[in-house]
């Protein structure tokens, strides 16, 4: 050992020894395994969307900056091969039309930078809501403003393409000042692509189209109606596809339906509170989500600046609450949970923060972990993984 240390030197056996320093030293600490992009509104002082290394050991989260500069990006969605990031741009102007923008972006995993393909109108004001259907050769966009689904197909080079279905629906509901319209507010895809769901806040009403994945068309829907002026939100299917969860943001509560898969169906199951039993002022739901395992459930209130944990009991899809915990700021908008459920990101908007929380996977419970960090008006949280990626 003396005689190679002798051979190598004394400059290069400093500079091996910092190396394999380097090297314990990232083992250690598990390393940043995936990228964070948090979209946010600019109209409260951010620029755009932000990109954050994250420590999948830690939980710690480390700034990489302004991601792309692009008005308003509510909501996101990235593909699979983490190749391609997708936005809304929430406005009710864009290139002269009613209507808002939506964006595709090529992502650096090295740095995080996004690089804008090309924006397109979302065909209605105030888009709300973007996802990608199973074989990820479509995009959807709900449109909050113009109460209208969108299809548009993904280009080759991961641009977005030609619009493939539209879809405007009309009506309202009971609420004089939230339900005067119809609000398309979420779209979520079956498990099998076979139909997309869409929660109609406006409406009090669950559409549940027919989704052709050959050519990217919407179907006749079938109309699933909730209780007049709950307001129905955001949606989840479970990753069977025999239940539908679905948040409301004007009740604050989450029902559980089993879905029929034949004919696009719901049944309601069961219907229970996201709020604690003392509380008293106002509250809307936003967000719900489940765990990898599907066996907790999560959801998060503005009022109550709170997120709400839920067991599901096995086979039969229905909720019982575990915790409820604060996210240590207002309004959380939105909330992400990583890909090995062991960690929880809330965005809470009003205050400008997201707050991490580990999760305890025997139970679904949350403990606050760190420093929240600062970001200005956070509306959404996505986890792109790193692993295998160079």
């Amino acid at each position: 050992m003396r005689k190679l240390w002798g051979m190598l030197g004394l400059h290069s056996c400093a500079a091996l020894f910092i190396l394999l320093a380097a090297a314990l030293c990232a083992r250690a600490a598990g390393g940043e395994k995936y990228l964070i992009y948090i979209g946010t509104y600019t109209d409260h002082g951010s620029q755009g969307i932000y990109a954050y290394g994250f420590n999948s050991d830690s939980g710690g989260l480390t700034s990489l900056g302004l991601a792309a500069a692009t008005p308003q990006p509510s909501f996101l969605v990235t593909t699979r091969d983490h190749r391609f990031l997708y936005a809304i741009n929430e406005l009710d102007k864009f290139d002269g039309q009613s209507a808002g923008a939506v964006s595709a972006f090529s992502i650096d995993v090295s740095s995080g930078k996004l690089t804008l393909l090309n924006q397109v109108s979302s065909r209605g004001p105030g888009p709300a809501f973007i996802t990608l259907d199973k074989t990820q050769r479509y995009i959807l966009v709900a449109n909050y403003g113009g109460g209208s689904v969108a299809v548009f197909a993904r280009r080759p080079d991961g641009g977005i393409g030609d619009l493939t279905a539209f879809v405007r629906h009309s009506g309202s509901s009971v609420n004089p000042e939230r339900q005067e319209a119809p609000h398309a507010h979420c779209i979520a895809m079956s498990p099998d692509n076979r139909y997309a769901a869409v929660a109609d806040l406006g409406l009090d009403q669950i559409l549940v189209y027919p989704f052709d994945q050959k050519h990217g068309a919407l179907g006749q829907a079938r109309i699933n109606h909730t209780d007049p002026g709950v307001g129905p939100r955001h949606l989840t299917f479970s990753s069977n596809g025999k239940f539908l969860y679905v948040i409301n943001e004007l009740a604050s509560t989450v029902v559980v339906n089993s879905f029929d898969k034949h004919f696009g169906s719901l049944t309601p199951l069961q219907s229970i509170s996201t709020l604690p039993a003392n509380f008293k002022g106002t509250n809307t739901d936003a967000e719900i989500a489940l765990d990898p395992s599907g066996k907790f459930l999560y959801a998060s209130n503005r009022g109550d600046d709170s997120i709400t944990v839920f067991a599901v009991k096995p086979r039969k899809g229905t909720l019982s609450v575990v915790q409820t915990v604060a996210t240590g700021g207002k309004t959380p908008r939105n909330f992400a949970i990583d890909p090995t459920g062991q960690w929880l990101l809330a965005a809470n908007q009003n205050s400008n923060t997201v707050y991490t929380f580990r999760i305890d996977t025997r139970t679904g419970r949350l403990t606050a972990s760190g420093n929240p960090i600062e970001v200005f008006s956070p509306s959404m949280v996505d986890f792109v993984s790193l692993q295998g990626k160079k």
